[in-house]
């Protein structure tokens, strides 16, 4: 397995949609800022109706230009899908009613960049920001001396703040406070410094600045507090059209967003501890984040308190408006986890980036030795560089090692979380027609009847959060009919609330004196006038829980 280029990406989806027309849609949702299109697979059994439906997951990856792994898992769940169906009652019943939205790559053109023969190593996209100006001096990322990976660099330099650990020389830890007197180094990544003094490396932003992670309008900060933000929310090609995207299909109830490199899922609160999310969103939050640790080893924490560097940082992004906005229940997946399999066990995984103890670089180190061999730690050598002068590469291969597995786990890395995306989705709200009555008032004059039911896991609603927002009409009945059928009365289109589901009730049957109540169907009617034999239509919808609809004769039972 590998990581495909966009021309490479392009050809193999719609390769599937080929393959598969009757379960896969591509198209593209937008163009990145260089114009490359954004592909999206709408994937289900489009013989029993068009995905928007159904109620649907969004998956999507590869946000940041490097964290190519993410876009590697959607497409291997897009091929799950496809190749399961027909074969798979699971599968094959799920797509029949339910859809997915998968979008593998929301950030081409930085993606394209860390896959080129000589890789560059930006945040996100390609398009000037925040420090354009050609004659700011700055570190440029990227491959240097051709051998297709970006390594870290190491600069002698007796006012270094690092050295190199007694037992191993590879790795590199901080002097003491108050150290003086030994052999010292500055530790840049791999990269050229443009425009800048011989010898200096200014301490300015990259030309390509932008974090579409943080260009979303949920709690959006400038970039005096939230580096990467943008001029103003959506303010990228990229990120706008992810958004219209989700804005334009309200049947989306859960949106998974694919990231590397920390071992982890990540939910709501972003801004706020778990005190503050709303009880029934934190109990099927927890609920989920459970089943994932089982299949995956990922522990699930909340990112407000479990991903932050300090107490004062504020990480925002894409599935926190997703969350706040549409009540839409969000979550990230940090892909792979090198610590993890070398054994290392973390608390807080932003700050544990920031600082950990040297014993972790050692077990780290070890573990690619043994297990990765020369796609491992690579031996510092040494290099002239065009701008430093002597200096040495070594390390990690930043791109294909640390936030990415070699190619050879990328499979391994990736193959647990289709059951995940799976369960996911069955747990949405299904609507089902439960029964439908004629009653005949009168010669011409009849009382059309139907109820339906929400067979699905999750309430209609989903979340709590989603109802504090307003963020979908509620259930709505209709009555379709011809022009000889008349409603002397009442409206055709019905609002009928929400319905329960199965969650967020008892666990235990100790509690069984709080009966199970019928909230979870609803009714409606309607008093039309009609020849006998005359033909109409019930239908209910929600937009997260379907749509169903029954064909029924006005005649006497």
């Amino acid at each position: 397995m590998k990581f495909l280029r966009h021309a490479e990406l392009t050809d193999e989806l719609h390769s599937i949609q080929e393959r598969y027309p009757n379960l896969v849609k591509v198209e593209s949702l937008g163009k990145s800022f260089e114009g490359r299109d954004i592909w999206v697979a709408t994937v289900t059994d489009f013989s029993t109706g068009p995905a928007s439906d159904k109620p649907a997951l969004l998956l999507d990856g590869n946000i940041h230009a490097v964290e190519l792994t993410a876009s590697a898992a959607a497409l291997f769940h897009l091929n799950f899908l496809v190749e399961s169906f027909g074969r798979d009652d699971r599968v094959t019943e799920c797509l029949k009613h339910r859809a997915f939205y998968i979008v593998p790559r929301v950030n081409p053109d930085g993606a394209e960049l860390a896959l080129a023969d000589e890789p560059r190593f930006v945040r996100s996209g390609t398009r000037p920001y925040f420090y354009s100006d050609d004659e700011f001096g700055r570190l440029v990322a990227g491959d240097i001396d051709g051998d297709g990976r970006v390594l870290n660099m190491r600069v002698p330099d007796p006012n270094g703040r690092w050295k190199k650990h007694p037992d191993d020389p590879r790795v590199m830890i901080q002097r003491e406070p108050t150290e003086t007197g030994g052999e010292y180094f500055r530790l840049l990544p791999e990269g050229r410094v443009e425009n800048g003094e011989a010898g200096s490396i200014p301490p300015v932003r990259p030309r390509q600045g932008i974090d579409f992670n943080r260009n979303w309008p949920s709690n959006w900060v400038s970039e005096g507090t939230q580096q990467g933000a943008g001029r103003f929310p959506l303010s990228e090609p990229e990120t706008h059209a992810l958004a219209t995207f989700i804005s334009d299909h309200p049947n989306i109830f859960t949106w998974v967003a694919g990231h590397t490199f920390s071992g982890v899922f990540l939910r709501p609160g972003f801004s706020v501890p778990d005190t503050a999310l709303p009880f029934a969103d934190l109990t099927h939050y927890q609920r989920v984040g459970a089943r994932g640790t089982e299949l995956t080893g990922y522990p699930a924490v909340n990112a407000h308190t479990g991903f932050r560097i300090n107490h004062g940082e504020e990480i925002h992004g894409s599935v926190e408006w997703g969350y706040e906005n549409f009540g839409i229940y969000t979550w990230i997946i940090e892909f792979w986890a090198p610590h993890q399999r070398a054994g290392i066990k973390i608390e807080n995984y932003a700050r544990w980036f920031f600082e950990h103890p040297a014993e972790d670089d050692l077990a780290m180190v070890k573990w690619g030795d043994e297990a990765l061999g020369d796609a491992g730690f690579i031996d510092w050598y040494p290099i002239a560089h065009p701008e430093l002068g002597e200096v040495e590469l070594g390390g990690w291969d930043l791109i294909r090692t640390l936030y990415n597995p070699p190619e050879h786990l990328i499979e391994e890395t990736i193959s647990p979380f289709p059951e995940w995306f799976m369960w996911q989705l069955e747990m949405s709200p299904l609507l089902s027609i439960k029964e439908t009555s004629v009653e005949r008032l009168g010669p011409k004059t009849w009382r059309v009847h139907g109820v339906v039911e929400n067979t699905g896991y999750l309430p209609t609603f989903c979340s709590q959060k989603s109802i504090a927002n307003k963020a979908t009409r509620g259930l709505m009945a209709e009555l379709q009919h011809s022009e000889d059928v008349r409603l002397p009365s009442g409206a055709r289109v019905k609002s009928l609330g929400e319905l329960t589901g199965r969650a967020f009730g008892p666990s235990s049957a100790l509690t069984a004196f709080l009966a199970d109540h019928t909230s979870d169907r609803a009714s409606a009617e309607w008093l039309i006038e009609a020849e006998e034999g005359a033909e109409v239509v019930i239908l209910f919808h929600h937009a997260r829980a379907g749509r169903v609809e029954v064909s029924i004769k006005v005649a006497e039972v």
